[in-house]
């Protein structure tokens, strides 16, 4: 007889499986929001203005009671909001004006790679065989759609899927350099503080590049940029941190890889996305390839490219 799963476990992997979709979900409805006229700078500005007191108010509850940040403290956060967030985000928002959600999606969904790249790239670790393979897997299944798309779309795809890309690289930079704060202050505390820092950013970008009186926008993307505020940045960000207290971060990377389904048929069903083969193979492909990375080594094997 095989023994029910616990109340920790199911829990877990339900909360991991509600933040996964909840990220997702952002692309469909940043998606929808172009489709009223507005740019990707002022999008990104309205998204983290209405999520910035959030922000604030999870930085301010996680760092109750611990020790003042130091200046070296500080600067590392003004770097990782700055790389991790603001970057990331805009050149994200940037990208979904030329490509579909389903490819920002798979495309983003890299990042384990790029960490690993990073890794090998800056601190001379060890990418293991295993390694390698599934990552020559996860980035044909990105270039399969990416072929397709080009098909369609024409030379927009390639610059969308480039700035999509480097979105992933930046938060992928982000997550390499964060190891040492996340220690010192706690994930959530760095997580409210660094974007609280990049929605600093957002609204400087937004006050250098636009007129003021650009930032009245159409009453549906108040409402998408509010949604996009809450239930696709703040609300995940707490949703993943409890998934990881009580599954732990592989599992819960894992159970993240029903993200890029979601988007999937989100844009399907609401943006009227294609579906077809190409889609679905290099989707599972990519699937297939993060999960491999993502897999715990076991004892017998070298950890030292993880």
């Amino acid at each position: 007889m095989v023994p029910s799963p616990t109340p920790h476990l199911t829990a877990g992997l339900l909360l991991a499986a509600a933040g996964s979709m909840a990220f997702s979900g952002k692309a469909i409805i940043v998606k929808l929001a172009y489709r009223h006229g507005v740019d990707a700078v002022t999008l990104v500005m309205w998204r983290m203005l209405l999520a910035l007191p959030l922000f604030v108010l999870m930085a301010w509850w996680a760092g109750r009671g611990k020790a003042p940040l130091t200046r070296r403290d500080w600067l590392g956060v003004l770097g990782l909001g700055f790389c991790g967030y603001y970057l990331s985000s805009f050149l994200d928002f940037w990208g979904l004006e030329f490509i579909s959600a389903s490819l920002e999606r798979l495309i983003l969904y890299l990042n384990p790679t790029l960490v690993l790249l990073l890794g090998w790239f800056l601190f001379k670790k060890r990418i293991t065989q295993r390694q390698g393979v599934a990552m020559a897997i996860s980035y044909s299944g990105v270039l399969l759609v990416f072929g397709h798309e080009l098909g369609l779309a024409g030379p927009h795809a390639a610059w969308g899927a480039l700035l999509v890309f480097l979105s992933a690289t930046t938060y992928a930079i982000y997550l390499t350099y964060s190891g040492q704060l996340v220690q010192r202050l706690g994930s959530l505390r760095l997580a409210g503080l660094a974007t609280s820092v990049a929605c600093g950013f957002c609204l400087l970008q937004f006050v250098l590049l636009r007129p003021l009186a650009t930032a009245v926008v159409p009453e549906p993307v108040m409402w998408l940029s509010l949604l996009n505020a809450t239930a696709c940045t703040v609300l995940p960000v707490l949703l993943v941190m409890m998934a990881i207290e009580r599954i732990g971060p592989s599992l819960t990377a894992q159970t993240g890889m029903i993200g890029p389904m979601f988007t999937l048929l989100m844009g399907v069903w609401i943006l009227d996305e294609p579906f077809n083969m190409w889609i679905i193979a290099g989707t599972v492909l990519v699937l297939s390839g993060v999960f491999w990375v993502t897999r715990p080594v076991s004892r017998t094997t070298s950890t030292s490219g993880d």
